[in-house]
């Protein structure tokens, strides 16, 4: 395999290794876990957390081989697409967002702050996209953009996961369990290649019906790292409705957190891991003792 340098920063000043920090909450104590913080939502303003972990080696991979325009796709409120748009801008690359669904103006923040970034913004029907990854859908997307580097919906390839397996090569401090929150698995996948004997990963899916990640998570370890892991997990009963929904304990669990602990979380993936490892330590899946990682991204 190709060893990948990583990207050059150039102007980009990237809070690296992203820190880690205890969250003291009196709802851990009477359980015995200690719950750690990696704060991967801090590396950069406009390209934080695992979507800079999985555009590194992407960024490398696409100037070696020449490219000037980065493609990939997303939903309306896509962080990918915001992360991409971004680093585009920082690093040199024109960038397009294929965009599932109809256009809807005037932008939401999501889509306007790419825009204002420098993505150029197309549409695909519903139904399209659903074959986005058909080759004749990228060969007519090839014809209307020219020469383009394609990332997936996420981000989420070999090179990501690979990407965010160095996460876990940051972590001076000791722990049992590491959580992340999970959209496509790519996460889940490189954070388990990288642990330790003894330790556990678990992935919180943000998607209904997220059973089908694990496949994913497989898949993406044997392409980065030809080799499967067994030490993780897919929790799939803290979607609360799916991606990007949303209930009122949600928003509840959010405001309490933010009052206590002065952190925002992101509702659409943060939130949903958090509210599912407060629920695990409140029924005792973490033995006292344990010491707990989650992931913000």
């Amino acid at each position: 395999m190709a060893t990948h340098r990583p990207a050059e920063p150039d102007g980009l000043s990237l809070r690296l290794p992203s820190p880690v920090a205890e969250l003291h909450d009196d709802r851990l104590r009477p359980h015995g876990v200690r719950l750690l913080l990696k704060r991967d939502d801090l590396i950069h303003p406009d390209v934080p957390g695992n979507k800079w972990r999985k555009l590194k080696f992407n960024l490398v991979e696409a100037r070696e081989q020449g490219y000037r325009t980065l493609l990939t796709f997303g939903g309306a409120y896509s962080n990918h697409l915001r992360a991409t748009a971004a680093a585009g801008r920082h690093f040199g690359f024109d960038t397009i967002g294929v965009v599932r669904g109809e256009e809807h103006l005037p932008l939401n923040e999501s889509l306007a702050f790419a825009a204002g970034m420098g993505m150029r913004l197309t549409y695909l029907d519903r139904t399209t996209y659903r074959r986005k990854t058909d080759a004749d859908v990228l060969s007519r997307i090839a014809n209307q953009f020219g020469p383009c580097y394609v990332l997936p919906e996420g981000g989420s390839n070999a090179l990501a996961a690979r990407g965010c397996a160095e996460l876990v090569d940051e972590i001076a401090e000791d722990f049992d369990t590491i959580c992340s929150a999970s959209g496509t698995g790519c996460t889940l996948a490189g954070i388990a290649a990288r642990l330790q004997q003894g330790q556990r990963a678990i992935g919180f899916s943000v998607l209904k019906g997220g059973s089908f990640l694990s496949d994913e998570v497989r898949r993406f370890q044997r392409e980065a790292f030809q080799a499967e892991t067994h030490n993780w997990s897919l929790e799939t009963e803290f979607h609360f409705g799916g991606y990007a929904k949303r209930k009122p304990e949600l928003d509840s669990f959010m405001s309490d957190f933010e009052d206590r602990h002065g952190v925002v979380l992101d509702w659409v993936y943060e939130a949903k891991m958090m509210y599912g490892i407060f629920a695990r330590v409140a029924s005792g899946a973490f033995p006292p003792g344990s010491t707990v990682m989650a992931v913000l991204c």
